[in-house]
């Protein structure tokens, strides 16, 4: 049960005399009718209100429920009125529809002022401490509160508003409860009652007629006492649904990050000493380095340092080996084709995010992208650099490409594996892990909204390298078990 859900079952409970018992000395609620009338008719004579039309009494086919014998079923015009609109002022405060919180039907503390001549012609509809207001236009039924509090100025009310004041022997509290109620939702949501196209309201007349189940002024306060005790354990509730939900709705993500997590430490594929180590690949993957280099291929960088024991964030199995980036991948890769090659262009929107490996792209010649854009070819691995794309992990490799080239954002940092040596879905899962994401952010740097990945982060960052076979075997691991998670989003 979701905490409006329960919160609906209490207010329904209340308003039918289920929440609490009925007393007999408490006496019946025929006699405040009686009374609400005799009042209003003063107050007409005192010319303190206007004169109402008159409303029919309730059918039998008005009454939405069965109510205990000493209560009574009265349209709410009856127990209600509305003082008159003229008042002379300069400045008001001036309620509107957001003033009011519609979560917790409560008024805002800041007050909005205007003044005589900026008040809307027929928003002069006087407020005084005590009285409802009942927000007439969907969807904003639940902009509703108690006045509780005094005003710097005189405070006047939307005309999306009816204000009500309660007549004597009619408890505020309770009325209020009972306009939050489902039984009242649904009548002014029906059909019949809210019209109009794009903003459907209930009409004054209609509000007016609504049935109200009324019991003795004494159970009225009783029914608030119990309700006002109960409605703050709902609250909890709802405190601790919300975070469940969260947990529920960050769960597969969260997920995906651990699995990644325990795929770097070697516990997802388990280790096979067949195929060797991954210091036996670290030294094939330099000897192809250098060959590149002879045949000019490959530019020759400068050494990067040894990683210190302080980098190591996590174990790794003893076949396995800690290395730089830089170290295993080439960075910055260079297409040379003609001016006239139909090459594919891929901007920033058309990678996806999240887990897959996934984009599309668009149809551009050589000459048009070989400047100012990030090259790359069929293979390569393109690792968004700038906030908050980075984070929100916007990576793949570049697969299809218009005749195995293609240029695109400069916002894209671009790996090349060097001889088929490293299986690239491992990377990727790399680049997509929380450990890679996480320290890349630290190294952000740039101005708000434009940070991006230090330059040297690439290169620089340790790398868990397993063996090639091993590394196979975990990225289709991997593959099997982020679909899954996928699934439950």
């Amino acid at each position: 049960m979701t905490p409006q859900e329960l919160k609906n079952s209490i207010l329904q409970l209340a308003i039918q005399g289920k929440l609490v018992e009925q007393r007999p000395e408490e006496g019946t609620a025929e006699g405040l009718c009686r009374q609400a009338r005799a009042e209003k008719r003063r107050l007409i004579q005192e010319g303190k209100i206007k004169k109402e039309k008159p409303v029919p009494e309730l059918t039998e086919g008005e009454v939405p429920f069965h109510i205990p014998k000493s209560w009574k079923w009265v349209r709410l015009r009856v127990i209600v009125y509305n003082r008159k609109q003229v008042v002379p002022s300069d400045t008001f405060s001036y309620i509107d529809i957001g003033s009011i919180d519609n979560r917790r039907q409560r008024l805002n503390r800041e007050e909005t002022f205007i003044s005589a001549g900026e008040a809307p012609s027929r928003a002069r509809k006087i407020v005084e401490r005590g009285d409802i207001l009942y927000a007439t236009v969907r969807p904003y039924l639940h902009n509703m509160c108690i006045i509780d509090r005094d005003f710097t100025y005189q405070p006047i009310a939307s005309t999306g508003f009816a204000v009500m004041t309660c007549c004597a022997g009619i408890y505020n509290k309770y009325l209020f409860y009972y306009l939050l109620s489902p039984t009242f939702d649904r009548y002014a949501n029906s059909r019949e009652n809210a019209k109009g196209v794009a903003y459907p309201a209930i009409s004054d007349d209609r509000l007016y007629r609504a049935a109200v189940a009324l019991p003795p002024l004494a159970e009225q306060k009783r029914i608030v006492d119990r309700l006002e005790a109960l409605l703050p354990w709902v609250d909890r509730y709802e405190q601790a649904w919300d975070r469940l939900e969260e947990l529920n709705k960050n769960f597969p993500t969260d997920l995906q990050k651990a699995v990644l997590q325990e795929a770097l430490q070697g516990k997802v594929a388990g280790q096979r000493p067949e195929e060797g180590t991954a210091e036996e690949l670290y030294r094939q993957i330099q000897g192809e380095k250098k060959r590149l280099i002879r045949e000019g291929k490959l530019k020759k960088r400068r050494a990067l340092p040894k990683i210190g024991e302080d980098e190591v964030p996590f174990a790794i199995p003893k076949s396995w080996k800690w290395v730089r980036l830089g170290d295993i991948v080439q960075f910055k890769p260079k297409n040379d084709l003609e001016d006239n090659t139909e090459v594919s262009f891929v901007p920033m929107a058309l990678i996806s995010d999240g887990f897959q490996n996934r984009h599309s792209w668009e149809i551009r010649q050589w000459k048009e992208v070989k400047r100012g854009f990030t090259h790359f070819s069929e293979g390569d691995i393109g690792i968004a650099k700038i906030t908050p794309c980075f984070q929100n992990r916007k990576s793949v490799i570049f697969s299809g490409l218009l005749h195995g080239h293609g240029a695109g954002t400069t916002e894209l940092s671009v790996v090349r594996v060097i001889g088929d040596l490293l299986s690239r879905e491992y990377l990727l899962y790399f680049f997509k892990s929380a450990y890679f994401i996480g320290n890349g952010v630290k190294s952000f740097s740039g101005t708000a909204g434009q940070q991006r990945i230090h330059k040297d982060y690439l290169p620089m960052c340790p790398f868990p390298l397993p063996p090639l076979e091993e590394q196979r075997r975990i990225a289709a691991r991997l593959k099997e078990l982020l679909s899954l998670c996928e699934q439950l989003k």
